[in-house]
């Protein structure tokens, strides 16, 4: 009889929206645990990092005639 794991709590990831499973290595911190694998927490990241950059540079650069 193979060892089934039914009740195990499941999270909707931040990033991608797909719900995954407790693993044993968040154990000691599946409450701030929030993306689903290391590829949604870097693309996660570079998005906000993008959006931070865009709103800091100007619309206009300068020296352009006007």
């Amino acid at each position: 009889m193979a060892h089934r794991k039914p009740n195990l709590p499941v999270k909707d990831c931040a990033t991608c929206g797909r719900p995954f499973s407790w693993r044993r290595k968040w154990a000691r911190d599946w409450d701030a645990v929030r993306h689903c694998s290391d590829a949604c927490r870097t693309r996660r990241q570079g998005a906000a990092k993008k959006e931070e950059k865009s709103a800091r540079t100007p619309l206009a650069s300068p020296g352009q005639g006007g």
